[in-house]
């Protein structure tokens, strides 16, 4: 592990680029926009996300407002905002979590749009939902789309219906474990057993043998119940050796969809993502443009608008790809794309959020240098933290340091 870190860290840094140019993109002909111009923001999330979007919005001339629990009363992001609004208690769920009161502190404040961040209700298909109704725009995909990429099942078969590649497996509503059984000996062990809602690992379980099934079915489905409310499994083929590889999607309101090409993710513990990588290393040209037409029509797929990114697996014995999911919101390692393609994707959520069309097309999507990000999961002592973030500091020459802090974190 210590040696492959040591690789990527002395890879040659991104290059920022700084780069705008003109549009062939835009609303159909005879279109216009008729919403309101944004002109103040409430930001509905904390911490390094907040203030990220704040930084934008304010190079932007666009005005921001915070919320803000009890302990977050004296936090950076309150500072950073032109103006911040009480909105609970610490526990998540009666402040970042309740939706109502966010909207409240919006329509009060005159706020003309929300921008989730991530975490907390970036991806609450309910939260959008209430946002719009309340007369305001979301700054995000439309809430159809959050809610069918929400149901992992429904979202493969979305896709295949669309012709997007996916891994064999079962994606029914059948959850008797019997039925199931029987499904997993058609897809041919090894099997991958998955809650069809959750993400970061949990519930998943890696089956060799027929006698192993039952047992790990029902223990992913007791995880899935407590861990996201839901018990409902989908079945998939396990792919002993993989690439986890995925595609920075944007797309506007008139139907223009792009992407910003690829981070790989296969480095990863306990199924958390530890090393990011753009663009993705080994991949050739033609691969990159397949991946990328195949996460467009991902997206086209669902009507989708805003930033998102979609997951594949990479078969490395076969070479061939398939859809995993899509996240529906920007996602914590989007500075990595952004050193590659030089582009602001907050900047371009506001403007699309707007009503803009994309600024470039995908032929005009540069790419340049090579970025990382890397996250450290505080599981062990703290001792172990301050001896690898030494050694990974020490690691570095002068010749290596990065270009911009942002992909650097402990988190």
């Amino acid at each position: 592990m210590m040696l492959l870190l040591s690789s990527i860290l002395r890879r040659k840094p991104a290059v920022l680029l700084q780069v705008r140019l003109l549009s062939s993109y835009g609303p159909p002909p005879g279109t216009t926009s008729q919403q309101q111009r944004i002109e103040k923001i409430l930001v509905a999330n904390r911490g390094e996300i907040a203030c990220r979007i704040m930084r934008t919005a304010k190079r932007l001339g666009i005005r921001t407002v915070a919320v803000y629990s009890d302990a977050d009363k004296d936090s950076f992001h309150v500072k950073s905002a032109d103006e911040a609004v009480h909105i609970g208690p610490p526990p998540a769920r009666l402040s970042y979590l309740n939706g109502s009161s966010i909207v409240e502190a919006a329509v009060r404040t005159g706020a003309q749009a929300v921008h989730p961040g991530y975490g907390f209700l970036s991806e609450s298909s309910e939260f959008a939902q209430l946002v719009e109704d309340r007369g305001l725009t979301f700054i995000g995909p439309p809430a159809s789309a959050i809610r069918d990429m929400g149901d992992k099942s429904a979202s493969k078969r979305i896709m295949g219906a669309a012709g997007v590649p996916l891994v064999p497996g079962y994606h029914g509503s059948e959850q008797d474990v019997e039925i199931m059984r029987l499904e997993a000996d058609k897809i041919g062990y090894p099997i991958l057993i998955k809650p069809t809602h959750g993400g970061g690992g949990k519930g998943m379980r890696i089956v060799q043998s027929p006698n192993e099934f039952v047992d790990s079915f029902l223990g992913a489905q007791r995880e899935a119940a407590a861990s996201f409310g839901i018990n409902t499994i989908l079945l998939e083929k396990y792919i002993t050796q993989p690439r986890h590889i995925e595609v920075q999607i944007f797309g506007d309101k008139f139907g223009n969809v792009l992407h910003l090409y690829e981070r790989d993710c296969s480095v990863q513990r306990r199924h958390q993502k530890i090393i990011e990588e753009a663009p993705a290393p080994c991949v050739t040209d033609e691969f990159r443009t397949h991946l990328g037409q195949a996460a467009v029509s991902a997206a086209k797929a669902v009507g989708y608008h805003n930033a998102g990114t979609v997951e594949f697996i990479v078969d490395t014995k076969t070479g061939h790809f398939y859809f995993m999911e899509m996240n529906t919101r920007l996602q914590v390692e989007h500075p990595v794309t952004e050193m590659i393609v030089g582009q602001d994707l907050v900047e371009w959520q506001i403007r699309v959020a707007n009503g803009e069309p994309l600024p470039i097309s995908q032929g005009q999507v540069p790419l340049s240098g090579q970025a990382f990000t890397h996250g450290i999961e505080l599981c062990h002592s703290c001792d172990v933290l301050f001896e690898f973030v030494s050694w990974m500091l020490n690691s570095l020459s002068s010749d290596d340091v990065l270009s911009s802090a942002e992909t650097f974190f402990i988190s």
